[in-house]
């Protein structure tokens, strides 16, 4: 896995999605891509929390927690490609933002 702040895969993983959008002539608004990104992070914690009665067990990965974290990666790049945003330059800006505030404040959350 890459070092924060250094280029990764991410940004090829957001063209393979583009290129996959165009193969198939898949075109949203960013306002319905959004909102599919939002059902799919819900999907994720509906595993999440099944999967872990609810918080009473202890997590373990499953295939389809793994599967539906795939959707969400999936739906997150498909809004930035209808945002027009670079993915990976958004990403770096946002570990330099936390490094910043865990240096200044100890913690990365914001005030």
């Amino acid at each position: 896995m890459p070092e924060a702040g250094v280029e990764g895969d991410f940004l090829s993983d957001q063209k393979r999605v583009a290129a996959f959008k165009k193969k198939h002539g898949l075109r949203s608004s960013p306002e319905h891509a959004a909102l599919d990104l939002a059902s799919e992070v819900g999907e994720l914690a509906k595993e999440i929390l099944s999967s872990s009665d609810y918080g009473r067990k202890r997590f373990k990965k499953t295939r389809a927690a793994a599967g539906e974290l795939g959707d969400v990666y999936y739906s997150l790049l498909f809004l930035a490609n209808e945002l027009g945003v670079d993915a990976d330059a958004e990403l770096c800006g946002a570990l330099r933002k936390y490094e910043a505030r865990l240096r200044k404040r100890g913690s990365p959350g914001s005030k």
